[in-house]
């Protein structure tokens, strides 16, 4: 496979597919480089041996004719086997010209890395058309290096310079093009090539791992005015800030490509390829030749052709070379320019996975640049320069990948790598071309049809839109059903995806909203083309259930994925009355491609229907639903529950059948002394239904570990008694049948997505089974609404992961299995907790953005192109201004004539947008409300809404930007003037593409890093550490350099780094991070700011104040920007930065922070929690070293009060707390005595100074680690050895049941999920056990979630720091999914 994109980063090599991939897939048309070569091979300042570092590559050793019976051999050996085969090792390289230089390389290689390295490199990036020899040997470049003969450690390999052929010649022009611009940051500003945003390094002025430590005299703190606690100013400019060096040196006025192209017959005989024209900074102008030998000077001039050489012609096989003869300027400014290239880190250089698209942008210069106008205009649909042969066949590589080996850890790694690297390269082309058909550039394949009913095909893609052309989605919802089934349809695409059966293939598909259209692309069927849909359908409808057909071949598939996604196997009526079996909602297709494949499309019903949002007739729903005011009559009837809800409420209803299973088989086994246990367990299930919203979830845990344990007792006693075998099967269907379960002797909870789908005939309409099925449905929604709303209202209420904008919010109500379309119910029930008023705010801002997004969508299709950003100017001053008429300015009036002003060119629908005032808006805005989420705004115009809730305006507009894909210019937006508009035309740089699609995943790596993580909660954090570094090396190989869960990844172990006290290498680890956060989540994303937080608090072990302050006010400017003040997370990114300005003596800005903090601290914990009683400490310090005793005295009082009534006079920080009383009463009557000696003219002296000492970095460094959920108390010897024994106890127990449970399990492997789960639940149960409060007896490292700070716990100890932090975990769920 092509080219790969490398990052040594100590840990592991981010990896492409390699020859393996070649050497299987070569029938695909996806060998020579058919992905983007680009590779980037960095050692981070050191050498670093892959050696004894687990580089799972996906290469070679399963190429050995092993056959296939042999059984699979366990993960660990395989592991072991696939790294055994690599080793690093150095080779010297000797260009034609300059010294020789060494390279680290591996033994799992190709030959063309090293290209591509020595192309990247800076004495080397010049040269492109070379050839690499070992001993006189030209190498292959797709060999392998271990396969090469003769190459060892510290061997020679000579760079050999070749002849230029035309497409060289252009890969070279493209080349130097490329690194005259790489510190451009224009490509990141117009979202192209997979280039993004990132300021890591700007905010900190340079890489904070390369920073001398400062004395804490020396430091600069000052924070900028506009993020000062209760400042109002929102400013936009400092979203982006930029370093006067940032800007790349210019080396050449133009560099293009000639007029004179191509070369006349004559001149191709001499060897002449193309002609380029350069003007120098000098303003000299120059015509080159590229020729078969390199370049030179020729005689043409703007008006004469003359290619002969010039005298002197200056031949140089590199275009560099010459132009650095040319021109002293370029000479200096691109040697200058290399220099800041190679500085810059790897991570801000290397392309993301997909792309993202900055939502505000500075006025960019536009230069000439014919490659780039070449690249836009040409004739080639989008397929790649290298590619031998025309277009790629991408669902020929989509389902090749898929059906790659996978028996064996290096196959896996193989596989996923290349089903990762083909999707994201599909989605790249799939967003260009839907970009290209709504702007125009592609010819639809059915031209004579209405503009909505068009089709297109470009680059082997379909496109349609999401219009209902033909009436067929008019009985459920019309256009706006027809609007939301792609997205449907994506989800169905995603899960069955992620079952992964083989024999069943999905379409590649992607979702793009660009313009206020949404596209849905996608690969294509071999063959459907060929014939009709009503031809090719196998299984399934065509038209909603009156035709309907079946196929054994896909009965069997969807039954073995449906048993993962709950999907019941039913029989519908086809137009004849003949019984149909299908295993899926009946407008799922099955059509067999002329490739033999069985695919699957149209999943837009894989999930049960939302009866909450279905207004039907025979729906009965429960009474939870109906006191929150449902059924709600939608826009569509294609309201879907999710996966997450559906597998949410099949293991609460697995718990309620194991519960009633052990209460009535423990009665029938006769064992009195459980007596107590069962009574309880009686009592709980009694009130099931009507307690469920107050259950805690850790009682719930424990109570179904308890019925399981009673579950397996029994039945191995009764596998003892055979004659009480039928009494037992009466249990099981009783507990059956109260659950609901469609087996009456058996745990079977599964959906029949067809329940309540109109047009569809059931065969036993009035039969019993038909009405299981539709009450199950019920029971789900309603499930929703009585377990899963409360217990997310309830989650929050901790504050341990608040959601920090509307992406966040969502990101909690999908890990529930909450649709969005419950948000204004969700808002309604958080309305009523006076302590989430923020997060109140937030769900508001969501629904209103959320509204305007769908009224948008539609005003924009009216306007025409010529109008575009006029008109979302005067959407944006209707929405946000607050001026009361804006007027809808036209520029476009310049390009006619006064005579023709009256009547415009195509004027049909032109004044439709022209109409839009804020009154009208606003009065949609309510409408789509209260039609969409039955949420009524009792306001009428923006600034009554931000009266009312809280909102900010630039929250507003950042999500409107971010959702509706506007780029607006960055400067400072006054939204308050009501006499003058908010936003110009000129504002409205861009519009860019949401794009929507499926994620695959790395599914061994995955499971490392959950061990990794069970194993720190259990306290082994070298285990845990060790897990979590191999999940980084896997996804390094899955994922390439960059990607969210790698992201993830790497602050895990900054934090594990940290922990174990090494602070450089978490410094290290986080900035990572930091950089990678930015570039694939963005630069204001919720989790960019957590990674910022974390950077700082390393920053500050590393005596690095300056930059640890930088960071933090970073932090505060994006939170101000994205929700605003009243936040959990302002308060401590508030209490750390007011505590690094104690420690370097700023007091008075300190003051400020830290009574913001405690402002916000009362507010969220209330006047009692220990979180507040530190933050009234941390006051009263600040102010008694300004000398303000009275104050100081008032505020620690306050923390004696709270650690009094909360821990009791005997704790340590009490009496810490009253001895620093003591201390504060002692100062306060010496300064008053003097004060009165002063006043009364007794003392001649003035008033003496204060004596402050100030704090010890360490100490602040303890206090910083108590702030953010890190708490360090030490053990005794003794006290491990006491522990250890205990644990290994309860490992040894724990193994014991676990053999036990595999002898016993009878429920057709139910059993086992629920093992997990409990397993899970024991996990975090015992970690919760071994929290313990700081203060407590000299016990372990220990670090804590943030909230438990709160807890008096008292508990027993562990063995080693565990860190569990908080927003780490609860990001990782999402995330996980």
């Amino acid at each position: 496979m092509a080219l790969k994109t490398e990052i040594q980063n100590g840990l592991g090599t981010g990896k492409d597919m390699s020859t393996a991939f070649k050497n299987g897939v070569e029938d695909i048309g996806l060998k020579n480089g058919s992905m983007k070569s680009e590779k980037l091979a960095v050692s981070n300042g050191e050498d670093s041996s892959t050696e004894g570092h687990e580089k799972a590559e996906t290469e070679s050793q399963e190429k050995s004719e092993e056959p296939k019976g042999i059984e699979e051999t366990k993960d660990n050996e395989e592991k072991e086997e696939a790294l055994s085969q690599e080793y690093g090792f150095t080779v010297k390289i000797k260009p034609p010209y300059g010294d020789s230089f060494t390279i680290q390389v591996s033994s799992m290689e190709l030959v063309q890395e090293i290209h591509q390295l020595l192309m990247d490199r800076e004495d080397t990036c010049h040269r492109t058309c070379f050839s690499l020899h070992l001993d006189g040997q030209t190498l292959d470049n797709f060999a392998e290096l271990k396969t090469i003969e003769g190459l060892k450690d510290g061997s020679v390999i000579r760079i050999q310079e070749e002849p230029y052929t035309v497409r060289e010649a252009r890969i070279h022009v493209r080349h130097v093009r490329d690194l005259l611009k790489s510190l451009d940051p224009i490509d990141a500003l117009n979202g192209v090539d997979c280039a993004s945003l990132s300021f890591l390094n700007t905010v900190t002025h340079g890489d904070v791992l390369e920073k001398k430590k400062k004395s804490a005299e020396s430091v600069d703190c000052t924070p900028p005015k506009y993020i000062l606690p209760n400042c109002k100013d929102r400013q936009f400019i400092p979203l982006q800030p930029t370093m006067k060096e940032q800007k790349s040196p210019q080396c050449l006025k133009v560099l293009t490509m000639s007029g004179w192209n191509p070369p006349p017959g004559p001149r191709k005989l001499h060897g002449d390829l193309m002609y380029l024209y350069v003007v120098t900074l000098e303003g000299k102008h120059f015509h080159i030749t590229a020729s078969t030998w390199g370049f030179y000077l020729n005689q043409t001039n703007e008006e004469e052709f003359n290619p002969k050489p010039a005298n002197p012609s200056y031949l140089c096989h590199s275009l560099i070379d010459l132009l650095n003869m040319l021109s002293t300027a370029f000479k200096r400014n691109f040697a200058n320019l290399q220099k800041k290239r190679t500085s810059r880190h790897p991570f801000e250089r290397v392309a993301t996975p997909y792309q993202v698209y900055a939502w505000a942008s500075p006025m960019l210069e536009h230069g000439i640049d014919a490659l780039r106008a070449e690249d836009a205009f040409s004739s080639k649909l989008g397929y790649e320069e290298h590619i031998p042969g025309q277009t790629r066949d991408w669902n020929e590589e989509l389902q090749t990948t898929r059906e790659l080996a996978r028996r064996t850890l290096p196959e896996r790694l193989l596989r996923e790598r290349a089903i990762f690297k083909v999707h994201s390269d599909f989605v790249a082309a799939a967003t260009r071309g839907a970009m290209a058909v709504i702007d125009g550039n592609v010819m639809a394949i059915n031209p004579g049809e209405d503009p909505k009913m068009q089709m297109f095909i470009w680059n082997n893609i379909f496109f349609s839109l999401g219009f209902d052309v033909r009436d067929h989605y008019k009985e459920v919802g019309g256009d706006a059903a027809a609007h939301v089934a792609p997205r449907n349809d994506l989800q169905g695409v995603r899960v069955y995806s992620a079952t992964d059966l083989e024999g069943l293939y999905t379409l590649g598909t992607v979702v793009v909203d660009y313009r206020g259209y949404r596209v849905t692309a996608q690969s294509i069927i071999p063959g459907i083309l060929e014939r009709e849909q009503e031809q090719s359908v196998v299984y399934g409808s065509i038209d909603f259930g009156k035709t309907v057909v079946t196929h054994p071949k896909y009965m069997d598939l969807l039954q073995k994925a449906g048993q993962q996604l709950k999907i019941l196997p039913h029989k519908v009526l086809n137009e004849k009355n003949e019984e149909i079996e299908l295993c899926s909602s009946v407008e799922c297709k099955g059509i067999i491609g002329n490739d033999g494949r069985h695919y699957i499309l149209d999943l837009l019903r894989t999930f049960p229907p939302d009866v909450n949002f279905l207004e039907l007739e025979e729906a009965q729903l429960g009474p939870a639903s109906r006191e929150l005011g449902f059924p709600v009559i939608h826009k569509h009837k294609l309201a879907t529950l999710r996966q997450e809800l559906v597998d949410a409420f099949v293991d609460n209803r697995y718990m309620m059948f194991l519960k009633y299973a052990a209460l009535h088989l423990q009665q029938l086994s006769g064992k009195k002394q459980e007596a107590s246990k069962l009574a309880a367990i009686k009592e709980k299930e009694e009130n099931e239904k009507e307690k469920e919203k107050d259950k805690d979830k850790d009682n719930k845990e424990i109570e179904a570990e308890e019925a399981k344990k009673i579950v397996e007792n029994v039945t191995e006693s009764i596998a003892a008694e055979k004659q009480v075998e039928e009494n037992t099967k009466d249990i099981i269907k009783k507990a059956a049948a109260a659950v609901g379960s469609l087996k009456e002797a058996d745990f079977d909870i599964r959906f029949n997505p067809d329940v309540y789908s109109p047009g569809v005939q059931h065969a036993d309409p009035e039969g019993d089974q038909l009405k299981k099925e539709r009450k199950l449905v019920c029971d789900a929604a309603e499930f929703l609404v009585s377990v899963q709303l409360p217990s997310l209202v309830h989650d929050l209420t901790d504050h341990a992961a608040a959601p920090t904008d509307g992406t966040t919010l969502c990101e909690a109500l999908h890990t529930r299995g909450i649709n969005i379309r419950y948000l204004g119910k969700v808002a309604n029930l958080l309305a009523k907790v006076p302590e989430l008023d923020y997060i109140y705010t937030i769900a508001v801002e969501e629904l209103i953005a959320r509204a305007v997004k769908h009224i948008f969508t539609s005003y924009l299709q009216s306007v025409e192109t010529i109008s575009l950003s006029s008109a979302v100017a005067h959407f944006l001053n209707c929405y946000l201004s607050s001026c009361t008429t804006p007027h809808a300015s036209n520029k476009n009036d310049e390009l006619l004539t006064k005579r023709k002003r009256k009547k415009h060119p195509f004027s049909n629908n032109v004044s439709k947008w022209l109409n839009l005032n804020p009154k009208t808006l606003w009065s949609h805005i309510k409408n789509e409300l209260k039609e969409y989420y039955d949420w009524t705004l009792k306001v009428d115009g923006i600034d009554s809404v931000v009266q009312k809730f809280g909102v900010q305006k630039v929250s507003l507009l950042r999500s409107f930007c971010m959702k509706s894909g506007v780029q607006l210019f960055l400067r400072d937006y006054t939204f308050d003037d009501k006499s003058q508009e908010s936003f110009q035309e000129e504002d409205i740089i861009n519009l860019f593409p949401i794009v929507k699609h499926i994620n695959p995943r790395a599914t061994d790596a995955f499971s490392l890093y959950t061990a990794g993580q069970t194993k720190i909660q259990q306290g082994f954090l070298k285990d845990g550490y060790d897990l979590i570094s191999e999940a980084l090396t896997l996804l390094n190989n899955v994922y390439g350099a960059m990607h969210p869960e790698i992201a993830q990844c790497l602050r895990m172990l900054a934090r594990l780094n940290y922990i174990m006290g090494d602070y450089v290498e978490a410094m290290s680890y986080q900035q990572k991070a930091v950089l990678m956060s930015e570039r694939v989540n963005g630069i204001d994303h919720p989790y960019t700011i957590t990674e910022y937080t974390h950077l700082a608090l390393y920053c500050f072990a590393n005596q690095q104040v300056s930059v640890a302050l930088k960071l933090l006010y970073r932090a505060r400017y994006l939170l101000l920007l994205i929700h605003g003040e009243v936040h959990p997370e302002v308060s401590l990114v508030d209490s750390n930065i007011g505590l690094i300005l104690h420690a370097v003596g700023q007091y008075s800005l300190s003051l400020q922070f830290l009574e913001k903090s405690l402002e916000l601290n009362c507010k969220f914990f209330g006047d009692k929690s220990l979180k507040v009683a530190l933050s009234y400490h941390l006051v009263a310090r600040t102010q008694s070293c300004m000398g303000d005793f009275r104050g100081a005295l008032k505020n620690e009082k306050e923390t004696f009060t709270i650690y009094k009534s909360q821990l009791g006079p005997e704790h340590e920080k009490t009496k810490e707390a009253d001895e620093c009383l003591r201390h504060l009463t002692q100062q306060a009557v010496v300064m008053a005595k003097k004060i009165s000696e002063a006043y009364n003219g007794r003392s001649t002296l003035g008033l003496p100074p204060i004596q402050i000492q100030p704090p010890s970095m360490t100490s602040v460094l303890e206090l910083l680690n108590i702030l953010n959920g890190i708490l360090y108390v030490q053990i005794t010897p003794a006290e491990i050895e006491r522990v250890r024994a205990e644990l290994e106890k309860s490992h040894t127990k724990a193994l014991e049941e676990k053999s036990k449970t595999k002898r016993t399990q009878k429920t057709k492997g139910k059993n086992k999920e629920i093992d997990s789960k409990n397993e899970e639940s024991d996990a975090k149960s015992d970690e919760s056990d071994s929290k313990s409060e700081e203060g407590d007896s000299k016990k372990i490292a220990s670090a804590e979630e943030r909230d438990e700070s709160d807890n008096k716990s008292e508990e027993e100890t562990i063995i080693k720091a565990v860190e569990i932090d908080t927003k780490s975990e609860e990001e990782e769920e999402p995330a996980s999914r």
